[in-house]
């Protein structure tokens, strides 16, 4: 079976507060960088139709270097 080389995985998603404790902030900072700017540090989330908001993970490790 041939395998398959650089294929990109799914990004898991993490929830907003998840998120402010990768990046050391409140869930509230998240939130209203994202409603004032149209995202928060250039990532921009999943919304769910019940309003939750889902960022995937890949990203902001990125932004964090790791």
């Amino acid at each position: 079976m041939p395998t398959i080389k650089n294929t990109p995985r799914p990004s898991r998603k993490i929830t907003t507060s998840d998120l402010a404790a990768y990046l050391g902030c409140q869930p509230t900072t998240i939130r209203r960088g994202l409603c004032v700017n149209g995202h928060y540090l250039g990532l921009v989330p999943t919304k769910l139709p019940n309003g939750r908001l889902l960022w995937s993970e890949a990203p902001v490790f990125e932004l964090l270097g790791d």
